[in-house]
């Protein structure tokens, strides 16, 4: 795996993650709604902590920088 993702990428999914778990626990997000959004949390909290997104792989995206 290499990496594929930018420290802002990560970032920007990792506070994405906080505002979902904090719209379930405090109720805001109900039902099937919830548990997809729960979902979407691990995988993005998943993919910031990797530095790897496999549908970025797919699509042939990058957003981390190429090195000199």
């Amino acid at each position: 795996m290499k990496m594929n993702m930018h420290t802002t990428d990560r970032i920007i999914r990792i506070l994405l993650s906080l505002v979902i778990v904090i719209l379930y626990f405090s109720g805001y997000l109900t039902g099937a709604l919830a548990i997809i959004a729960l979902a979407v949390a691990i995988i993005f909290t998943l993919t910031s902590l990797v530095g790897f997104c496999p549908l970025y792989a797919l699509l042939g995206v990058s957003t981390r920088k190429k090195s000199k």
